[in-house]
């Protein structure tokens, strides 16, 4: 890859920080419910 390409697209950049923010974001999820006893669902007032 030439330095001045853009890392724009489904590049291993990019999916590598997708992945890791997936990950957060699920635990964090998950951390959330075990904390506050209920669901994401019922926590945004759909359930």
């Amino acid at each position: 890859m030439e330095a001045n390409q853009t890392k724009f697209g489904f590049v291993d950049f990019a999916e590598t920080w997708n992945g890791r923010l997936a990950m957060l974001g699920f635990v964090i999820g998950v951390a959330t419910e075990f904390l506050t006893g209920q669901g994401i669902l019922s926590q945004i007032g759909l359930m």
